[in-house]
């Protein structure tokens, strides 16, 4: 069901202008240029779009967010392209997917940081998370 609620949301902002400032350059916030690079094609521009306007959404790691790509149609070399063109701390995206199960329900602290192993953080990143939403 996630994936379809998701997989609507993402249609939307693609067929949604981007905005035309660039975000602030805080840590809560992703980075990407809104324009295109001569080097990349276009399915390159789109998922490094894709990627930050999930982001913005909801938190991801790496891998998950890398999947999620993948399951909007993205080869994984473009999926992997538009994950690591885009300027985003791991560690904050730990975080803020650890306050989200922990706004929702009741995790115990290794209960949780399991959650976030299993999602894709890395021990450091899911170490992080709990650390902070607790």
């Amino acid at each position: 069901m996630r994936k379809i609620i998701l997989a609507a949301i993402a249609t939307a902002m693609l067929v949604t202008p981007l905005l035309s400032t660039a975000p602030s350059a805080s840590a809560d916030t992703v980075q990407v240029s809104t324009s295109r690079t001569l080097s990349e094609t276009r399915a390159q521009y789109r998922a490094k779009v894709m990627a930050r306007n999930y982001l913005n959404y909801t938190a991801f790691s790496r891998k998950g967010l890398i999947k999620q790509l993948q399951f909007e149609g993205f080869g994984y070399w473009t999926a992997l392209y538009g994950v690591d063109h885009i300027t985003v701390s791991w560690r904050y995206q730990a975080f803020r997917k650890a306050k989200e199960y922990l706004d929702y329900t009741v995790f115990s602290r290794s209960g949780l940081y399991d959650q976030l192993r299993y999602e894709g953080f890395t021990v450091t990143q899911a170490t992080y998370g709990v650390n902070r939403a607790y």
